[in-house]
């Protein structure tokens, strides 16, 4: 994808990796971003340093999501690169005293933000671009999406969904333009990790900076890479699920010892 021009849009622009990413859109010659959040006044902020548009936005919400693509497309042209970044990473028992102990509000709050935000913003947006020739989507996942996130299933389920939607989203609109790529990173040096422990299992291979989550989620969006993994690492453990699955489970529970062990 060619980015230079591109109108964009980032949800959870106001802080991390959203906030890093829409730097770097505008920095690749971007024609405008429109940053949005729930912290509206964090998503203004990052836009004014960027020339760019700031909005509160509620995810979760179809009709806010539709209203601010609307705003956008008629204020500034049509979208052609929408980043659902945002997500929550709630649920987490470090101890894992029981997977399924997460309270009815934990679990539909977590679909709400890390899947149906995304299906919301495609619903409304890839008609269109279906439309004009095409368009992309990148979509902020995790490498918990692709393996398993130890003290919450909240988080690792609804990351799985949320793959598992783009993979559908990238084989059912290949040939009318639709490009899709998947950001999953390990550990990130944001607010949300340092909110659920920096110290746990996904930290393993190394945090990693915001500004060096987007660049490498940039360099994937030019070569229109479906997966992009700044912890290059999680290719083999993906290859290592994949081989055998009942190795990998095994080794994932010793994992999870080592990590109850050390607490």
């Amino acid at each position: 994808m060619e980015i230079a021009g591109q109108v964009a849009i980032v949800t959870g622009g106001a802080q991390g990796i959203g906030a890093a990413l829409a730097r770097h859109l505008h920095k690749a010659g971007a024609a405008h971003v429109c940053v949005c959040d729930l912290d509206g006044d964090g998503a203004k902020t990052v836009a004014a340093e960027i020339g760019g548009t700031g909005m509160q936005v509620d995810v979760r919400d179809a009709g806010q999501i539709g209203a601010m693509i609307d705003e956008i497309e008629a204020t500034q042209g049509p979208v052609g690169l929408m980043c659902s970044n945002a997500g929550i990473a709630n649920g987490f028992d470090p101890a894992v005293t029981n997977a399924a102990g997460a309270s009815a509000v934990e679990w539909q709050m977590a679909w709400e933000v890390n899947v149906m935000a995304h299906v919301h913003a495609a619903n409304i947006l890839a008609p269109r671009m279906i439309a004009r020739g095409g368009g992309y989507f990148l979509h902020t996942v995790s490498a918990a999406g692709l393996l398993s996130q130890i003290g919450s299933a909240t988080y690792s389920t609804t990351k799985h969904a949320a793959v598992g939607f783009a993979e559908n989203l990238a084989i059912s609109h290949r040939d009318e333009g639709i490009r899709v790529s998947i950001l999953c990173p390990q550990g990130v040096a944001t607010p949300m990790l340092s909110g659920i422990g920096g110290d746990g299992p996904q930290a393993g291979d190394g945090v990693l900076s915001a500004e060096a989550v987007a660049k490498a989620a940039l360099d994937g969006l030019r070569d229109e890479q479906f997966l992009i993994l700044p912890h290059p690492q999680v290719q083999a453990y993906m290859e290592a699920k994949v081989a055998n699955y009942n190795r990998w489970i095994g080794g994932m529970a010793k994992f999870q010892r080592g990590f109850r062990a050390a607490k």
